[in-house]
């Protein structure tokens, strides 16, 4: 049993509610988890509120109050591939994860994320990543380090102020052997939540995703590409990919939703978050960060010539 070395929080609603007391919330607020599992964690003494204080299964709800708990998964995955840290100040931290390694806790993970290894390895208790990378997607990262200026880089995606770029492989159709180097398109669509609800799909509608890509090497059947998102939704540039006929290469969930199998750590996504480039808010200076990584389908490809 995995146990989060860190609580979860959730505040209880100012609305009224139906419920009576604190156990019969959770058990409505998380309907996956069953009634013993919070009887068995109020026993425990593993739920209290923010201040500290332990509560009872009985203990009525407080509208307003914030609760604490505690995540249990039977069994974490252990990711054995280092993080590096890139930069850090007063303000902010620059991380590159690998593959594999959620950045915040979810699911399955508890406490193995690049979240829970900064805030040790660092020392900063604090620290909140200001942005998301997908679990199977390596690359850059960026922290807040102060609560005080937190907003400002939160703003800076908010607004679309930061340059953000990635590198993909996949592979070419026939017709490549024609194409003048570089390669662009341009995709512009509408996505939404699919079913299941963690994957995106194309609808019709105002559009709300853009990316640009360019193929700019090739070798034999592969291609690198550079991809540039405008905007920021979920999954978009795993889609848009897809949308130009060139899935990315070991992509589980697209164009097909492969079953979950235990995790394949020799056929990582060939997906890097390669590059961001911003003005900082406080100091003004124009910040540039670049991972060192490769990604491995490409670089194995080049060693072999």
């Amino acid at each position: 049993m995995a146990i989060a070395s860190r609580p979860s929080k959730v505040t209880i609603p100012k609305q009224s509610s139906d419920c009576k007391n604190l156990l019969q919330f959770l058990v409505t607020r998380f309907p996956l988890i069953d009634e013993t599992i919070w009887q068995s964690r109020f026993q425990q003494g593993k739920i209290h509120w923010l201040s500290g204080e332990k509560v009872k299964a009985e203990t009525a709800l407080q509208p307003g109050k914030v609760l604490c708990y505690y995540r249990e998964v039977p069994e974490e995955p252990v990711i054995p591939f280092p993080h590096q840290v890139l930069y850090q100040d007063e303000h902010i931290l620059v991380a590159c994860k690998p593959h594999f390694l959620p950045v915040t806790p979810g699911g399955k993970y508890v406490n193995e994320c690049l979240l829970e290894r900064l805030r040790q390895q660092q020392n900063l208790p604090d620290l909140v990543p200001v942005h998301r990378l997908d679990r199977e997607t390596a690359g850059l990262v960026i922290f807040s380090v102060n609560p005080e200026t937190r907003g400002n880089y939160g703003q800076l995606f908010a607004d679309k102020q930061i340059h953000k770029t990635y590198q993909a492989v996949a592979t070419l159709p026939s017709e490549h052997l024609k194409w003048t180097l570089p390669k662009s398109w341009q995709v512009s669509n509408r996505l939404e939540k699919g079913n299941p609800g963690f994957v995106m799909k194309e609808v019709e509608g105002e559009i709300n995703a853009h990316s640009v890509i360019n193929l700019v090497e090739r070798k034999e059947q592969l291609g690198l590409f550079k991809l540039s998102p405008i905007t920021g939704k979920t999954h978009q540039l795993r889609l848009h990919m897809m949308k130009i006929g060139m899935p990315i290469l070991n992509d589980k969930f697209y164009p097909l939703l492969e079953d979950e199998k235990k995790l394949d750590f020799s056929s990582p996504l060939q997906l890097l978050a390669k590059s961001l480039t911003f003005r900082d808010p406080i100091s003004g200076k124009q910040q540039q960060f670049q991972s060192g990584r490769q990604l491995s389908q490409w670089q194995d490809n080049n060693l072999d010539k």
